[in-house]
């Protein structure tokens, strides 16, 4: 009777900080902390380093993983255990600071099927001097925003309606249509996608034509 009144439950018991290495690691780390003297306080956090690190024994050596074992054992003691480190310790303030927000990388989400790579190249070509490397590299960029377009949107597109595009995301620095440029046919394009989308050989829809009539149990 008196064993089940001593049974420990883990709704009563502490939360665990960092959960994947378990409640004797935690209680290892609570025991290093209330240890007294300075020496065995340093050999004992040595002593559950090691242990930490035989779980992954291949990455126990690495520098960089023996950091991450030193401040995952500061965690773990809320910052509490007082032991010589051969790492700079990360602060608890350091590790609550929010991110800094990400940028949205798009600037033109109605052009979103281009990719963000375009706007890139574009950029790039802005700041070329005016000349025939220039002209190639806008031609091509414009090219590739058709295949792109062709690819998510319709079987055809207009040309004007590609270099409006360019236009818009150049900043009015590239105006191919005022330069009365003419893009790839958009069959040529077209034609390509065909060509590597993979085919089922006739063999195999003979034999799915025949199983689809039989009966299955």
């Amino acid at each position: 009777m008196n064993l089940v009144e001593n049974l420990e439950y883990n709704t009563e018991r502490p939360k665990l900080i960092i959960p994947e290495y378990g409640r004797h690691f935690q209680k290892m780390v609570d025991h290093a902390i209330s240890i007294d003297d300075d020496e065995e306080r340093n050999r004992v956090a040595q002593a559950i380093i090691s242990v930490m690190g035989n779980i992954q024994p291949h990455l126990r050596d690495v520098p960089d993983f023996q950091h991450k074992l030193w401040d995952q054992l500061f965690i773990m003691s809320d910052f509490k255990l007082n032991v010589d480190s051969p790492f700079p310790i990360t602060s608890k303030e350091t590790l609550q600071k929010r991110p800094d927000p990400l940028e949205y990388p798009q600037n033109f989400p109605k052009y979103r099927f281009y990719g963000n790579n375009i706007k890139r190249m574009i950029d790039v070509a802005v700041k070329w001097e005016k000349g025939d490397m220039r002209d190639g590299l806008e031609y091509a960029i414009a090219n590739h925003m058709k295949k792109c377009y062709l690819n998510w949107n319709k079987d055809t597109v207009d040309d004007k309606a590609i270099f409006k595009h360019l236009y818009e995301l150049s900043d009015g620095q590239i105006d191919l249509a005022k330069e009365g440029e003419n893009l790839t046919e958009s069959g040529q394009f077209l034609k390509n996608r065909v060509a590597k989308t993979p085919r089922i050989s006739s063999g195999k829809k003979t034999q799915r034509n025949q199983n689809r009539g039989k009966k299955r149990y």
